[in-house]
């Protein structure tokens, strides 16, 4: 897998990038509040997948309650992978890059989370922006070593889901935005993990090669080593340097920074 901060910043990336290009879309025409709960859900979900590895810094997130989670993901993702998995298919043990590493389970989040918004936007999207930001944050602090910082990290979860609906007010949130949003940060996460040593096996079930987990991937001289210098020095702050300038192309569509109407720095 690629880092937290990578994966954290992918997703802001993909998520700033689609909304500021769909200008002729509902999803590119959000009010300023509601890109940033798709913001901090499609930052969050690019770290998501990779709760089906116990082990994780990501299932660290909210201590033994996440831990706990992960593991049953985990155990969910191997068993499908050893009930469809063909000859081809290596006979591994472990449910990492499995069934979370997937375009299905993409959109069945999707449909779950624009199902929880729906529900209740009162109490459901304020845990949804709880649990999300969690995850962004573990993912961009990925690092942390002390024994206190899964308190750290719910307390700094809590502040950031406060801080971002008081200003969003809620009771106007876009279900289906929302929806959006994490299947764009878990489609994020998969491109980045593509582009690893180990590839990802989004396309499953789609038989590849003979294999239902066919790792997709580019060629190996075009892949990058997990946590490597290519990674570290180059794609990563890359990838954040377009991220917070997509950030504002999308914000300044929406209405939030009018003092860039008179810039073109871009040509959409």
């Amino acid at each position: 897998m690629a880092t937290g901060p990578t994966h954290a910043m992918s997703g802001l990336l993909a998520w700033s990038a689609v909304t500021a290009l769909a200008t002729d879309h509902a999803i590119g025409q959000l009010s300023p509040r509601g890109w940033l709960v798709g913001a901090v859900l499609a930052t969050g979900a690019a770290l998501l997948p990779d709760l089906d590895h116990p082990s994780s810094t990501v299932s660290r997130t909210f201590g033994t309650i996440s831990q706990g989670v992960s593991h049953g993901i985990s155990a969910v993702s191997h068993g499908v992978y050893r009930l469809t998995r063909t000859r081809r298919d290596a006979n591994r043990e472990g449910g990492h890059r499995g069934l979370t590493h997937t375009i299905v389970f993409a959109l069945i989040a999707a449909v779950i989370t624009t199902a929880i918004v729906q529900s209740s936007q009162q109490w459901a999207l304020p845990a949804l922006m709880f649990v999300f930001s969690g995850l962004a944050v573990r993912g961009i602090l990925h690092q942390w070593d002390s024994k206190s910082d899964a308190l750290v990290i719910t307390l700094t979860s809590a502040g950031v889901t406060v801080l971002c609906l008081v200003w969003t007010e809620q009771t106007s949130a876009n279900a289906a935005a929302c929806g959006v949003a994490v299947a764009i940060g878990c489609v994020a996460h998969y491109l980045g993990d593509a582009i690893t040593e180990q590839g990802c096996p989004m396309l499953w079930p789609i038989p590849l090669g003979g294999k239902t987990w066919f790792p997709v991937a580019p060629p190996k001289v075009l892949r990058m080593r997990t946590g490597g210098k290519v990674e570290m020095r180059l794609v990563g702050p890359l990838i954040t340097i377009v991220a917070v300038v997509l950030s504002g192309v999308a914000l300044q569509h929406s209405g939030a920074l009018p003092f860039l109407d008179g810039l073109a720095i871009l040509p959409f």
